[in-house]
């Protein structure tokens, strides 16, 4: 694997040294040295455009006449849309519409007849945004007779109820980033968040009931903290609060393995397609996309809903770990079926949710010239990006830097180069290169170009 890296490194040079030869090699090589790492980034949302948003077009034409927003592939926000009408008022926004058949109104009255149902465990269901239907899935534990009667109930609301069976298991991932342990089990530490007067751990509610005491060590000598607030089934969150009432130094910072983390800088609600990390004490670091939102899981110790559904791996022990991107916390690992040796689905506990019921703010980083201190903060805006399009963590508050010129504009102003036309092409093929060399080295531009050591 080594090897062929080199290879590919050799063969990107080679490609960068014949666009250099046409335009000037010095040139190209300073424009393509200069570039911001993650600079693929497209901010799609922000407070002054929110109206502009998938989000903010669907509440700007209801429920009734759209069926949710996501991510294209461009990175551009798409609406589905029952009428041209709404399909005008989406284009004019900016924002590409899809027409589909059945309003949020059908699907969300789907789902509330299932919820009415005879309740199976281990089974689930979302709202697909981009199929405009319903998926039920079932796992390997729900018996024929049952997976049956839940079938009759799909076919009485409709043939875009889409039934399918999975092969793993629906699980909890109880046992996760750094790991906290109690005589309940082993979990993750989450984000840390405070009320003003005391500092917390939230993490996933499924880890341990009210008065649950939580070390840092197997040998039970580092006393973190006690569960003071819990909330499972239903939601799955709780808090823990801190035996010495406050977080510390590196309470901003949520880790990713190696000595390494990452400074929380504001908190959100994630979208559809956007791409995602995860980091837990079991698994360590891994990344996907939101696959879809307000989905409701039936586990075996009871229903949650409103989870945030991934294809991001989990597994047993990353319980309550955080789910983020470019620096903005969205959720707390609940849990899923599959391993991250063959895959599954992930679910996880909105934070915006979470810290609304439990009254408490999140603990983000200051963004000094250090890096260091933190400050409470209720919300945040998140910049929406391409699915794998961005550097994980590539927010310009991590890294303290910031360059709004594009490598394209660098390599087309005519006080640096000659020929335009050779100039574009040239970069063009050099670009792809080491874009291709960035997608195969993600995880290690992510701890050094926008980590943050550890407390």
């Amino acid at each position: 694997m080594r090897h062929a890296r080199r290879r590919v490194v050799r063969r990107g040079t080679q490609l960068a040294a014949v666009g250099g030869l046409l335009l000037g090699g010095a040139m190209v090589t300073t424009a393509m040295a200069s570039e911001t790492p993650g600079a693929s980034a497209v901010p799609l949302s922000s407070a002054r455009t929110a109206g502009k948003t998938g989000a903010g077009l669907v509440s700007q034409l209801g429920t009734a006449r759209t069926a949710g927003s996501w991510i294209g592939a461009d990175g551009h926000p798409v609406v589905a849309v029952t009428d041209e009408k709404a399909a005008a008022a989406v284009k004019r926004a900016g924002a590409e519409a899809k027409m589909v058949r059945h309003s949020m109104n059908e699907l969300k009255s789907a789902t509330a007849t299932l919820r009415s149902a005879p309740r199976v465990a281990g089974t689930a269901w979302v709202v697909d945004y981009r199929t405009n239907r319903v998926v039920v899935e079932a796992d390997k534990t729900v018996t024929a007779s049952d997976w049956s009667r839940l079938t009759q109930v799909a076919a009485g609301i409709g043939s875009f109820v889409h039934m399918e069976r999975t092969e793993g298991t629906f699980t909890t991932r109880l046992n996760a980033a750094l790991p906290i342990l109690s005589t309940s089990g082993r979990c993750s530490a989450g984000f840390n968040v405070t009320n003003g007067q005391s500092d917390f751990i939230l993490t996933a509610g499924h880890c341990g009931p009210p008065n649950t005491i939580w070390f840092a060590d197997n040998q039970g000598n580092q006393q973190l903290g006690t569960t003071v607030n819990t909330n499972f089934p239903g939601n799955d969150f709780s808090l823990i609060q801190y035996a010495s009432g406050k977080a510390g130094n590196g309470a901003a910072v949520v880790s990713v393995g190696g000595g390494k983390g990452v400074l929380i800088t504001g908190v959100a609600d994630p979208t559809v397609g956007q791409r995602v990390f995860r980091s837990g004490s079991t698994s360590g670091l891994h990344d996907g996309q939101v696959t879809a939102l307000n989905a409701t899981v039936n586990y075996p110790e009871g229903t949650v809903t409103g989870l945030i559904q991934t294809n991001v791996c989990a597994e047993p022990g990353d319980s309550g770990g955080p789910l983020f991107s470019e620096g903005i916390a969205l959720g707390v690992t609940s849990g899923g079926s599959g391993d991250c040796t063959t895959g599954g689905t992930t679910f996880f506990q909105p934070v915006t949710k979470a810290m609304a019921a439990l009254g408490v703010k999140l603990i983000v980083s200051t963004q000094n010239a250090n890096g260091q201190g933190a400050a409470p903060s209720a919300a945040a805006t998140q910049a929406a990006v391409a699915p794998n399009a961005a550097s994980p963590g590539s927010s310009t508050a991590v890294t303290g830097t910031a360059d709004d010129t594009t490598l394209l504009s660098r390599l087309t102003d005519t006080r640096n180069v000659g020929p335009g036309l050779l100039v574009i092409g040239g970069s063009l093929i050099a670009l792809v290169a080491t874009r291709y060399i960035r997608a195969e080295q993600d995880r290690k531009a992510y701890q050094r170009y926008y980590s943050a050591t550890w407390g």
